[in-house]
C-alpha cells in the first residue's frame, strides 16, 4: 500500500446518513452534532442538503442549522444542492459551500433528480454563476462512476464526459461517489489513477458505500492511487433511497482507526467520534454499521490487558 502521510475526511452523516432515517432529528440535535464534529477535529462537514422538503423531509431544516452555526473559522460547512433554487437557499441561510450532483447512470439520475444527466449538466452553468456572484464555493459529485445496478460497469468515457462538463463550467473540485456500493478495489485504483493523470487541475474526493463490504478496501485502493480526500459517515449511517439494497457509507470511526493504526494523520479524534455515534445510536434507537463501535479500538484491548 502506498501510504499517504495524512488524509482529509469530510463527515457526511448529517446529510447522507440522516436522510435515510425514518426519524426526523430535531434541529437542536443536529446543531449539537455539528458542534460535536467540529470539536472532534473535522475541518469539512456536509451539514445537509437543500433538496425539496417533500422529497427529503429529513433535510427540511438544513437552512436553520446553517443559520444557527454561522461561520466557523477553519471549518468548511457545505450542503448538497439539486438546482438553482438550492443556491438561493444557500445564499439566504449563509451557507458558503455547495455541491452539485449528477449520476453516470441514466436511470439513477432520473430517480434521484428527475432529469437526465444531460439536463443536469445543462443547469450547471447557471448554478455556478449564481454561486460565484454570491461568494459561494461550488463543487461537483458524480454518482455511479464505477458501476450501477441498472447498467452495470460504468464506461470510463462516460465518467470523463461528466468530469469535462464540470470543468467546462469552472468546477474543479469533484467527488466520485460509489452510491451503489458496487465498486471494487482494482477498478477504484484504475479510475483514480486515470483521473489524477488526465485531469491534474481537479481536486478529488472519494465517497464509498459499504453495501458489499468492500468500502475499506476501496479506500485503501484509492489511497494507493494517490487520493487523499474521503467522505465518511459516523456509525456507518447512510445509503441511497433510490438504489436497491443500498447500505450505509463507510464508517468514520473505522477509517480514523485504520489511519491511527497505520500512522496516517486525519486530525480527527476517534474517541470523540465514537461518543457521538453512541449518542446517535441511542437517539435513533437502532444499531450502527461500525466495526470499531462494536469491538473497540485495538489500543482499548491492549490497555485492558495491562490492567
Amino acid at each position: 500500500m502506498k501510504q499517504p502521510e495524512k488524509i482529509t475526511l469530510c463527515e457526511v452523516g448529517l446529510r447522507d446518513g440522516l436522510q435515510n432515517e425514518c426519524m426526523v432529528l430535531p434541529t437542536e440535535e443536529k446543531i449539537g452534532l455539528v458542534k460535536g464534529l467540529i470539536d472532534a477535529g473535522f475541518k469539512v462537514i456536509e451539514v445537509g442538503s437543500f433538496m425539496h422538503p417533500k422529497a427529503v423531509p429529513q433535510m427540511a431544516d438544513t437552512d436553520q442549522v446553517f443559520q444557527a452555526i454561522g461561520q466557523i473559522s477553519g471549518v468548511e460547512l457545505r450542503a448538497l444542492i439539486p438546482n438553482l433554487r438550492g443556491v438561493q437557499r444557500a445564499i439566504d441561510c449563509g451557507c458558503k459551500k455547495v455541491k452539485l450532483n449528477v449520476s453516470a447512470s441514466l436511470k439513477h439520475n432520473l430517480k434521484n433528480l428527475n432529469m437526465t444527466p444531460e439536463q443536469s449538466v445543462a443547469g450547471f452553468a447557471a448554478c455556478v454563476e449564481a454561486a460565484e456572484n454570491a461568494g459561494i464555493e461550488i463543487s461537483g459529485s458524480i454518482s455511479m462512476p464505477f458501476a450501477s445496478p441498472w447498467e452495470g460497469v460504468t464506461p470510463v468515457e462516460t465518467v470523463d464526459g461528466i468530469i469535462e462538463a464540470y470543468l467546462n463550467v469552472g468546477i474543479t473540485e469533484i467527488s466520485l461517489s460509489d452510491a451503489s456500493g458496487m465498486a471494487t478495489p482494482k477498478q477504484v485504483n484504475a479510475l483514480c489513477k486515470h483521473v489524477l493523470e488526465k485531469y491534474p487541475q481537479a481536486s478529488w474526493w472519494l465517497h464509498f458505500h459499504n453495501t458489499r463490504g468492500m468500502a475499506m478496501a476501496n479506500v485503501i485502493a484509492a489511497m494507493d492511487a494517490g487520493m487523499t480526500q474521503f467522505d465518511t459517515s459516523f456509525g456507518g449511517l447512510g445509503g441511497c433511497p433510490f438504489v436497491p439494497g443500498a447500505a450505509g457509507n463507510i464508517s468514520t470511526e473505522d477509517v480514523v482507526h485504520l489511519c491511527d493504526e497505520s500512522g496516517i494523520r486525519t486530525g480527527v479524534d476517534v474517541q470523540k467520534i465514537m461518543e457521538l455515534s453512541r449518542h446517535l445510536q441511542e437517539v435513533l434507537g437502532h444499531g450502527m454499521e461500525s466495526y470499531v463501535l462494536r469491538a473497540g479500538r485495538n489500543s482499548d484491548l491492549i490497555a485492558a490487558k495491562q490492567l
